[in-house]
């Protein structure tokens, strides 16, 4: 038995054993699932392995433990997630697993061929709505971009500010909110908005 195998037998043990693992349900474990996935990102950026190989358990227990609940159920078990995940990777890697030649662009290509396999009408689609306005905001530039709307075209100023000094300039723009009594996420997610209809409004002039 491999220790991913041991870890799905475990935690079927769990479900049927423990009081407290029994009465879990997707819901109830979405908070755990985010805060597993920033105790990753915090290990990452920490550069400690021994932490990172730790955090990195608990989030695929998240994984597992979801898979478990629906297989309860006969909806899916972990061989599926890990088949689709899998064969997703190879349907979007044409140019590793056959003959077919790299695209320039590996960045467009990867969401191009998402837009085509899910059947999306907008490069906004798919796109969480509950990501801070950063996360999300690059994103949607991600997308316009790979659809080929340069972020310029779309009312977005360019910027001179060197790659290194790009987290003071975010830290210095918060601080410029803060001095006019302003909420920065606020401030960003309306300036967002504005850029959301500006990508739809180029989409539908195509």
């Amino acid at each position: 038995m491999s220790e991913l195998e041991r870890l799905v037998a475990v935690m079927h043990r769990l479900r049927s054993g423990c009081p407290w693992d029994a009465e879990q349900t997707h819901a109830s474990l979405v908070r755990y699932l985010v805060e597993e996935t920033l105790e990753v990102v915090e290990a990452i950026e920490a550069g400690d392995d021994d932490h990172l190989s730790e955090e990195l358990g608990d989030l695929l227990l998240q994984v597992v433990f979801h898979a478990e609940i629906a297989a309860e159920t006969g909806r899916f078990d972990i061989e599926d997630v890990a088949r689709r995940i899998a064969d997703k990777l190879v349907a979007r890697h044409p140019y590793v697993f056959s003959d077919a030649a790299v695209p320039d662009d590996l960045v467009g290509s990867w969401e191009r061929a998402k837009a085509a396999e899910k059947a999306r009408s907008s490069a906004l689609d798919g796109i969480p709505e509950r990501l801070s306005a950063l996360t999300r905001a690059h994103k949607v530039i991600v997308r316009a971009r790979s659809h080929g709307m340069e972020p310029a075209s779309l009312g977005v100023p360019d910027s001179a500010v060197a790659a290194d000094d790009l987290g003071t300039e975010f830290l210095r723009l918060v601080g410029r909110a803060e001095e006019l009594g302003l909420d920065p996420e606020q401030q960003a997610r309306a300036a967002l908005r504005g850029l959301e209809v500006r990508v739809r409004e180029a989409e539908a002039g195509r």
